[in-house]
């Protein structure tokens, strides 16, 4: 039982991937803070600032299949590479657009079509990971997302006291070295087509049902978990009158807790539950930690609140990507994880939208069809 619970070393390659994406959400991170305000000193309207900022979502979403897809055609290393270019041209033409909104959205697309390092990083750790170390290796690599987007928005913040552009040439240069040093260090991790992957584990065929119903199940996930990302502002202020600085905090310790739950605790959950109870018991945690918000009693609520979501999506996310990738045919990985962060994308642009609409009428309303959302996807998650 001891050895069962001993963590394996990490996988030759894993460390370069890490950084390689650790690399590639700082230049994100840099960027997204400002975007809108950098259409606005560009002459673009609100409404065009906003159109902006979901062009690089919308892009992401079309071409997110696609590049997992290639990936599985051509390599995971060669589609990392291509994505680090495509970001750090997405960066430069947003750099120099100035005025021409046309080059900003010209960038910002060349940026979101670019933007599948994630998904096929993804598939490249599950490539050479034992099935009982993906969800733990899934997990630290959440966590350089979480260390991306501290650093960057602190680099840009700098940078842009030299200059308002600086911080966009600094993100493409960041994308174009990690390019060149991904040309050398990263590892080819997609396996060969026997259906068979690097470490000689048979690659089951599932049928495509499980994998759209997993599919799903993220998609229904994060409406609820990204309409809280995008009204919590407004609940912090409007029940306990919270200033910006005051939210800034709570949302930086939300991101450390989420950082330590995938860059460790995950392992302890997954060992003592398997992959699929640690989803359930993810789900869990969220529809009661968003029925929590929906209670206005004080401090002790949100907080315990906040701490069943910090957990349950902590969970959550890299242990249902480990399910997809167990379930996925070796030969079309890269494109279920491809599918699964189109999904992903789609339900961050409509949770917003719908828990904005519901907040303005009722305070209580985005939290408790969140809740039931959650309860929802819960009862999709089946053993096949």
């Amino acid at each position: 039982m001891h050895a069962k619970r001993s963590r394996r070393p990490l996988p030759p390659g894993f460390g370069v991937i890490w950084t390689t994406v650790a690399l590639d959400l700082i230049g994100f991170g840099i960027l997204f803070p400002v975007l809108a305000r950098y259409a606005r000193d560009a002459g673009a309207s609100p409404a065009t600032a906003g159109a902006l900022v979901a062009s690089f979502s919308v892009a992401q979403l079309v071409c997110s299949p696609l590049t997992g897809r290639l990936s599985d055609r051509v390599g995971r290393k060669p589609v990392i590479i291509m994505s680090l270019v495509g970001t750090a041209v997405g960066s430069l033409l947003t750099g120099l657009a100035g005025s021409l909104l046309w080059l900003l959205f010209l960038g910002r697309i060349v940026d979101g079509a670019s933007g599948a390092s994630v998904s096929v990083a993804q598939a490249a750790v599950t490539d050479v990971s034992a099935p009982e170390d993906r969800a733990r290796l899934l997990g630290l690599l959440g966590a350089a997302f979480g260390a991306g987007f501290a650093l960057g928005p602190a680099i840009g913040g700098v940078a842009a006291l030299v200059n308002h552009r600086l911080p966009f040439f600094i993100a493409a240069g960041i994308a174009a070295v990690n390019a060149l040093a991904a040309v050398k260090r990263l590892p080819e991790t997609r396996p060969p087509r026997s259906g068979v992957n690097h470490i000689g584990i048979p690659r089951p065929v599932t049928p495509e049902r499980s994998l759209r119903r997993l599919v799903l199940v993220t998609f229904v996930s994060l409406v609820a978990f990204s309409g809280f990302e995008a009204t919590f502002s407004l609940l912090a202020e409007a029940r306990f009158g919270l200033s910006e600085s005051g939210t800034y905090g709570l949302f930086f310790l939300v991101g450390i807790g989420l950082v330590l739950v995938q860059g460790g605790a995950i392992h302890t959950v997954v060992v003592k539950l398997g992959e699929l109870r640690t989803v359930r018991f993810g789900l869990a945690c969220n529809a009661a930690g968003l029925a929590l918000l929906a209670v206005d009693a004080g401090w002790a609520p949100l907080a315990g609140a906040l701490t069943l979501l910090i957990v349950g999506q902590g969970v959550v996310a890299p242990t249902l990507s480990s399910l997809i990738s167990a379930r996925a045919h070796a030969e079309r990985r890269g494109q279920a994880l491809g599918v699964q962060q189109s999904a992903g994308g789609l339900a961050r642009s409509v949770g917003p939208a719908v828990a904005g609409y519901l907040f303005g009428r009722s305070i209580p309303a985005p939290y408790v069809l969140g809740a039931v959302l959650v309860v929802a996807a819960l009862l999709l998650v089946t053993d096949r």
